[in-house]
């Protein structure tokens, strides 16, 4: 490998929205992140909706009405 052209490889901090920090190892030495396993409905096995941006309520605003009704 050429010498002086890799970034350093160093021990990063992960912190979650939910609260959860973990260690691993990364070119950055601190990451934030948004969703990771302890909070993932995935590995939880429980429905959670993540919307940050409220996509949901609006979805839920725009179409709240009753269309089938005449």
């Amino acid at each position: 490998m050429k010498q002086g052209i890799h970034p350093d490889y160093v021990e990063c901090k992960v912190r979650c929205g939910c609260g959860n920090e973990f260690t691993t190892r990364c070119t950055l030495p601190e990451m934030h992140v948004e969703i990771c396993s302890a909070c993932h409905p995935f590995y939880t096995g429980k429905q959670k909706f993540v919307d940050t941006a409220g996509r949901i309520d609006k979805f839920k605003k725009k179409f709240s009405g009753n269309y089938f009704k005449k």
